[in-house]
């Protein structure tokens, strides 16, 4: 932010627009950076306000970026949105490496630490549950049947164990067993079987699938996991619905001993790797809760640890700014890819890369994808791109990476998960009730309002920015030490409330059948 007045923010002194604290009536007179400006139109919270005429096709400034051309001729004074500001392509320069720096690494005696589980194989988990991961959508009810049954008191002899859960999905049959989509699947399913927070795995199946178990199993090498408890079965196999609930009942109560022998134990911060993820944004997202993030981010990487930006729909309008922060031209050449890929995508299925922002995101003060994408590319802190993933692959770099991932919330965090994610942060402008087993997800609040209207969901009021004068370092170590915190054991509002059952959700790409 370069300047802030009682009602106002400006976020960059080459933008002809400001940001509304408040909502500010016909008339009323602003002051930006030393200028008066009268309100020629009512302007709600969040929303931009033009500090100089612009002329039709001229381009509108926010954040020091191109956020979208005028429709038609706006005055200073007026309000800036829909009705006068719109998306249209235009040459971003793709200067690659240009940003790159070196990365202050803390050394290693020095580095944070948290309290957490350490499985044999040396992985570090921050939760640990027992998990039952279905094949096909017809086992879906059956493996909930199975978890089911742990609910209550039934864990009470084994308090070291987080929970029995059933992650299930709309998917495995009725689909060409090659693909995106199949490799999305399937790898969504080993990466949570493999997780280090789940101690245990019973992969169930109806048995006539096209995704059978057994191949599955080979495959991915799931076989060759010593360390990773993993049992499978099928209903058909199994005599049927009754029989299979009493067997997988069985089987997760044989887990339960070895999954209870866990320890917490003090380990570097180097074994964060944070997800990273926004829902319901609004005008505030890229001033306060994202730019914080950003900063958390930073110093997770500063302490050997990862972590991962995501939603490729939505740095659209900002890769430019990741690309020049990418380690190497091959990285960046990557991230180029995904996003030539995605504009493939949605042209072949009559969409458009640009059809965000969504309802909510307008009545919220954005107005183009390329507003909202600048804002959150924020959480990606200011370290170097090391690393693009596709969905749902294995993290193995650290550092500041990027995974191929659509918006949508569930999606997209259920392949940062599986690639490895053992926290994730969400911030929200509009109030999200997202929560993501096994992984604790915290909910970062862009505005007060909206934290003190759903305190029961939120974890950190990143309003306090805008209303308190904190800096986005501050906030920024605050959200460290919470991320460290949960990791620890510490609940999230989410875990309180008990979300994340119905959250796992890979990407399905291709043709149902």
């Amino acid at each position: 932010m370069v300047k802030s007045s009682e009602k106002v923010l400006r976020l960059h002194q080459s933008d002809n627009v400001i940001v509304a604290k408040q909502r500010i009536s016909v008339d009323t007179d602003l002051m930006d950076n030393g200028i008066p400006i009268t309100a020629i139109s009512a302007i709600p919270t969040g929303h931009k306000i033009a500090t100089q005429h612009i002329s039709k096709n001229n381009a509108v400034r926010k954040y020091g970026q191109i956020i979208g051309f005028a429709t038609k001729d706006i005055k200073a004074g007026e309000h800036v949105h829909e009705q006068n500001l719109g998306f249209a392509e235009f040459e971003r320069e793709y200067k690659f490496s240009s940003d790159v720096k070196t990365t202050n690494l803390i050394q290693k005696k020095n580095r944070a630490t948290f309290q957490g589980i350490v499985r044999p194989d040396g992985r570090v988990a921050t939760r640990n549950f027992i998990a039952i991961l279905t094949s096909v959508n017809c086992s879906a009810t059956v493996a909930r049947y199975i978890a089911n049954h742990f609910q209550g008191n039934k864990l009470e002899d084994w308090q070291n164990v987080d929970g029995v859960i059933a992650l299930t999905h709309g998917s495995g049959c009725g689909t060409a067993p090659h693909g995106d989509g199949w490799d999305y699947l399937r790898r969504c399913i080993a990466g949570y079987a493999k997780h280090p927070n789940v101690a245990g795995t019973l992969l169930l199946g109806l048995g006539c699938e096209i995704n059978q178990i057994d191949d599955m199993v080979e495959d991915l090498g799931l076989q060759n996991q010593e360390n990773i408890m993993l049992e499978t079965m099928t209903i058909q196999e199994s005599g049927g619905t009754n029989s299979t609930i009493q067997e997988g009942i069985r089987c997760v109560e044989a887990m339960l001993p070895k999954a209870n022998q866990v320890i917490r134990q003090t380990v570097s911060s180097s074994h964060i790797i944070l997800g990273m993820e926004c829902g319901g944004s609004d005008a505030f997202s890229g001033i306060t809760a994202n730019p914080g993030l950003g900063a958390a981010a930073d110093l997770i990487v500063q302490n050997g640890g990862t972590a991962i930006l995501g939603e490729t729909p939505e740095i659209y309008g900002a890769e430019h700014l990741l690309i020049r922060r990418a380690e190497s031209e091959s990285v960046g050449r990557k991230l180029l890819n995904r996003i030539s890929w995605w504009e493939n995508y949605t042209k072949d299925n009559g969409a458009v890369v640009d059809n965000n922002p969504s309802p909510g995101n307008k009545q919220g003060g954005l107005t183009t994808i390329l507003e909202k994408s600048l804002g959150a590319a924020a959480k990606g802190g200011t370290t170097n791109l090391v690393e693009v993933y596709r969905y749902a692959d294995k993290i193995e770099k650290s550092g500041f990476v990027f995974m191929d991932t659509p918006g949508y919330d569930p999606v997209s965090v259920t392949g940062m998960v599986a690639g490895g994610a053992n926290v994730v942060c969400f911030t929200t402008g509009r109030g999200s009730v997202f929560g993501c087993k096994p992984t604790p997800s915290l909910k970062l609040a862009t505005n007060t309002s909206i934290y003190n209207r759903m305190n029961d969901d939120m974890d950190i009021n990143c309003g306090r920015v805008i209303d308190e004068g904190m800096s986005v370092e501050d906030l920024g170590q605050e959200i460290f030490q919470l991320i460290l915190d949960t990791a620890s054991g510490k609940q999230s509002k989410s875990e309180i409330f008990g979300f994340g059952d119905e959250e796992f959700l890979p990407w399905q790409v291709g043709a149902v059948l």
